[in-house]
């Protein structure tokens, strides 16, 4: 055998990306069924930040087991609502998972449209210091002088930082301040000329883009979103309160789970509640389309469309 015969013989990474809605888990089953055919195996990892929590099932589209046609699936149902999910946690964990794979002599297939997330696998991310000891005082701090007495000190280490960081999300100003008084750069950055990560094992990583026209995509997630109240959305988020989804820093704040929260406590309408995840959601589809198609070297497909 060559070399050249040995690479492609050594198991693979994929990376099935694109924004919500266009049909990325049903491409990633095909794939993995394509190559199992084809005499090798496959494995699924998760890269939607919300799809790695346990009991949200509705509003994240999750696909349920019976449904994985026996397709080994990584990184879902592993936290609870109360955990708080970071990109430098998730770049480990999906890391690990995707190397344990082709340990196995198996081909990983990355999917899902959380762009940081994907990007944090497939490139050398930079990431932020992190001080827990420091980030329990500015929480702290956060309770007792509210969000802007800490804006203020961020304003006074880092003044751009603090014109650019989400004042209506003190979780990002407290993040952004932490790093700030550790001499960090707030930003999570690539190298200068990113290149692709592949796996001490891997046979090389290939990209897979699914993607829609616009207007079938809006009308695609706007009747996504109605099935997600007929099918109980708001009863699953009331099942997820005593398990601490309310206070969950990044589970609370996912699209559709803050507006059914909003909706439990009396803030909106079950039509203003639908509403605004609509929105929100067309207007996360829009970043997501932006973000992949920096990317360079994907083969994009339509829905449906299988690779070559």
């Amino acid at each position: 055998m060559t070399p050249d015969d040995e690479h492609r013989t050594r198991p693979r990474l994929w990376a099935v990306v694109g924004a919500t809605g266009t049909g990325k888990s049903a491409l990633s089953l095909d794939l993995a069924e394509r190559l199992i055919a084809a005499g090798r195996r496959a494995e699924i990892v998760n890269a939607d930040a919300m799809q790695v929590y346990r009991g949200m099932d509705i509003g994240t589209a999750k696909l349920p087991e019976a449904e994985r046609r026996g397709i080994p699936h990584h990184l879902f149902d592993v936290l609870d609502p109360v955990d708080e999910a970071t990109v430098a946690w998730y770049q480990a964990e999906a890391r690990a998972a995707i190397g344990e794979i082709h340990a196995r002599g198996a081909d990983a297939i990355l999917v899902g449209g959380s762009g940081l997330y994907v990007s944090s696998v497939l490139f050398d991310f930079q990431f932020p210091p992190r001080d827990d000891a420091l980030r329990a005082e500015l929480e702290a701090a956060l309770e007792r002088d509210g969000v802007g007495a800490l804006l203020e000190r961020l304003r006074a280490h880092d003044p751009s930082t603090a014109d650019a960081v989400d004042a209506r999300n003190p979780r990002r100003v407290v993040r952004a301040l932490e790093v700030a008084l550790l001499g960090g750069d707030a930003q999570v950055t690539l190298p200068a000329e990113p290149r692709l990560w592949h796996g001490p094992q891997s046979g090389g990583t290939r990209l897979l883009g699914v993607r829609a026209e616009r207007a079938e995509l809006v009308e695609r997630l706007d009747r996504r979103v109605e099935q997600m109240w007929r099918a109980g959305i708001v009863d699953e988020v009331r099942s997820l309160v005593p398990r601490g989804i309310a206070s969950g820093p990044t589970a609370s704040r996912a699209i559709g789970y803050a507006q059914a929260l909003a909706q439990l406590d009396h803030r909106l309408t079950e039509a203003e509640a639908i509403a605004e995840t609509q929105v929100l959601t067309r207007r996360y589809a829009r970043r997501q389309v932006s973000w992949f198609k920096r990317y360079a070297g994907v083969e994009w497909l339509r829905a449906g469309e299988a690779p070559a």
